[in-house]
């Protein structure tokens, strides 16, 4: 599905934070509590809040009608849907992630050596786990995201990525999302190591309530 390797050229993008599937800035969800509890133990991710608040809204434009949404939480970590248009019925992904870990990059040789070395590989071990790569891509996928803010404010951030990911049973897999972060602040190139991981949620597994 991810054949996007290199990084396209985006659509224009709009003024406002994006919403689809009732998801929306300073909106929020609350997810299932039987689920959760079912899988949880089995998952890196734990003490997921039941009730979440939406505080920042993400977009990135993969082709000309791809895009990823990210919806970033009061609880460290965000709703990705995968949308194909701009329709309910473009949506063919739905995925809660929770950061896991952030380590800055300090140096422009530490930063090469992640891009060329590190992001892309079989197989990422993390707390005793294997994750296998999605992709077949042997190099990381670049994307920007830009980030609107409930203060107004909006940001853009260059990620290179790679997805892997795991078999906990029953048919689900709980995703590993490897991304160096780049962004420019004062004329100054902040970047980071960021490790989230996530499953995939299905139309009953959450509800609007705002």
């Amino acid at each position: 599905m991810f054949n996007w390797f290199k990084k396209k050229k985006p659509e224009p993008q709009q003024t406002n934070a994006p919403e689809i599937l009732g998801l929306r800035l300073g909106g929020a969800f609350e997810l299932d509590d039987l689920k959760l509890r079912l899988i949880e133990p089995d998952l890196i991710i734990e003490g997921a809040a039941r009730t979440q608040l939406i505080k920042a809204v993400g977009e990135v434009f993969l082709d000309e009608q791809t895009r990823l949404l990210r919806y970033y939480t009061d609880d460290d970590g965000f709703v990705q849907v995968l949308t194909h248009g701009t329709g309910e019925g473009d949506v063919s992904e739905v995925k809660l992630y929770y950061f896991y870990d952030s380590k800055p990059i300090d140096t422009d040789t530490a930063w090469e050596h992640l891009l060329n070395d590190q992001l892309v590989q079989p197989h990422w071990e993390l707390e005793g786990h294997t994750f296998d790569k999605v992709w077949e891509n042997t190099r990381p996928v670049v994307m920007t995201e830009k980030t609107w803010q409930e203060n107004g404010t909006v940001t853009e951030t260059d990620q290179f990525v790679m997805v892997y990911d795991r078999n906990i049973g029953n048919d689900i897999f709980e995703s590993l999302f490897v991304a160096g972060e780049e962004k420019i602040i004062h004329h100054r190139a902040e970047r980071a190591l960021v490790l989230s991981t996530g499953i995939n949620l299905t139309p009953t597994d959450f509800k609007l309530i705002g």
